[in-house]
């Protein structure tokens, strides 16, 4: 049976007509929820059957090796990283339902079923880097040009079309 793995934008959106029992997220998506709206949703689907599980360690460590691979690492959230190692350990049943591009990013990279709430769901899967806005020379992470010392911009280092999972 196919389960779902909701981030903080299926509460935040409330635009999803799931059966709750079929859902699963991390305890840190709670504190993402800023609304009243968003924590009334979050505890009446917790009511219907929503189950908030810790993510495996291991499943932690890989998303966070996949997202340093795709340089997604510095945009990634702490939650972020939770519901994606969820998502992992329910890879072959799950489907992540999922707004943030870099979480989405991420998760077809793992194998994760990505579904988006309201956003449309990426088409490309792009790996990062920085560059330089001074001397242009590029790098894999940083925020200042080590050469010459001006601000390093991200920028598209490749990418390729999503294969259609659906």
């Amino acid at each position: 049976m196919t389960c779902y793995i909701a981030d903080s934008a299926v509460f935040i959106m409330g635009n999803f007509d799931l059966d709750s029992s079929l859902m699963i997220t991390v305890p840190s998506v709670a504190d993402e929820l800023k609304s009243k709206d968003a924590e009334l949703r979050f505890d009446l689907a917790k009511e219907e059957g929503l189950r908030v599980e810790w993510p495996d360690p291991e499943m932690v460590k890989d998303v966070r090796k996949m997202a340093e691979l795709t340089r997604d690492s510095e945009e990634l959230s702490k939650t972020d990283i939770e519901i994606l190692a969820k998502a992992l350990e329910y890879r072959d049943r799950g489907i992540l339902l999922t707004d943030d591009y870099a979480v989405q990013n991420v998760a077809v990279q793992l194998g994760i079923d990505v579904k988006p709430v309201a956003q449309k769901k990426i088409k490309d899967i792009i790996i990062w880097q920085k560059q330089c806005t001074g001397c242009r020379k590029t790098f894999d992470k940083g925020d200042v040009c080590p050469i010459c010392g001006s601000p390093l911009k991200k920028k598209r280092k490749k990418s390729r079309k999503e294969k259609n999972r659906s």
